[in-house]
């Protein structure tokens, strides 16, 4: 009796896709972007939350501003093309170490783009974010969360509680000058035309100034859900999708994440994979020069198909 060969899961060969077909794989071209986790304690526990913060979730410990200069040592020393270093979580403003890191990626030139909620572990440090302002202008970037531009489904998704302090925080950054960016995302299964349209009311109402149908003032990201099942990306879908390798967010970012208990940051391929170990690329930015495979759910729902981008 012959006995059928086991299927293999998608997203299992790096090399080759379940049917045989070789697999995307995207080389780093620059590195403009990149990232920090700062680590993912935060404030809140959100409901959909790719990276599972919350206020007990230390996965990724803090980072020290001593690690992180040695990461823009490394970009200094190779004459990378580095613009942007972009701090995410958790909720960045909880590392103790926030304003220093901000201040070492400014000093240098470099913008400074920090990921927050705006909620209170912000607006403990507003002295130190005015003097930065003050000293860097608009190197330094704020980017917002608001998964909606209603309440309903922003606590939805935060928690109840969670509209007033985040508009409370907005709205702080923009009467002391800083243009805040907002992130928000498709929970509400409206198209991003919808969303910006429902952005550009709110921000009318506030009285906040805002280009709406800017893509990086407005970030609106796709949803990832690991339970769907989504094709895997091959070599040919550049062709069939009419897009380009270069187009996606590990052809121009990086990001170093420090692992609870671990003597020192390691760089991995995306913001979007901190706990995959596949995608672990070395402790420095020359190690992680290499390419990626797409071997992920998440290349193809968000990066691929999606087009969602950090660095936007």
């Amino acid at each position: 009796m012959q006995i059928a060969a086991a299927r293999v899961p998608k997203f299992t060969d790096p090399v080759r896709t379940v049917t045989g077909e070789a697999r995307a794989v995207v080389r780093l071209r620059a590195l403009e972007t990149l990232w920090i986790n700062t680590g993912t304690l935060c404030n809140l526990t959100c409901n959909n939350c790719y990276i599972e913060s919350s206020p007990r979730n230390d996965r990724l410990a803090f980072i020290t501003a001593a690690e992180v200069r040695a990461y823009l040592d490394e970009i200094a020393a190779d004459g990378l093309p580095t613009r942007v270093i972009g701090f995410t979580g958790g909720e960045p403003f909880m590392n103790p170490d926030i304003l220093d890191m901000l201040e070492e990626a400014l000093a240098r030139g470099l913008q400074a783009l920090v990921l927050t909620n705006a909620m209170r572990p912000m607006r403990k440090v507003e002295d130190g974010l005015l003097a930065l302002r003050a000293k860097y202008g608009a190197a330094l970037r704020v980017r917002v969360s608001l998964d909606h531009y209603g309440p309903a489904v922003h606590e939805a998704e935060r928690g109840v509680g969670t509209w007033a302090p985040g508009i409370a925080g907005f709205r702080w950054l923009a009467e002391h000058g800083f243009a805040p960016e907002i992130a928000s995302r498709r929970l509400s299964g409206e198209s991003e035309a919808e969303m910006r349209t429902g952005f550009g009311g709110l921000l009318a109402r506030l009285g906040v100034a805002f280009d709406v149908d800017d893509p990086v003032s407005l970030v609106v990201f796709p949803e990832m859900d690991v339970a769907r099942d989504v094709p895997e990306i091959t070599e040919s879908c550049w062709g069939i999708l009419r897009k380009t390798p270069d187009a996606v967010m590990c052809s121009s970012s990086r990001m170093v994440v420090k692992r609870r208990g671990a003597a020192a940051p390691v760089v991995v391929a995306c913001t979007l994979l901190p706990y995959d170990e596949r995608f672990e690329m070395g402790s420095t930015l020359q190690e992680a020069s290499q390419p990626v495979s797409l071997n992920h759910k998440f290349c193809a729902s968000f990066c691929v198909l999606g087009g969602g981008a950090c660095s936007q």
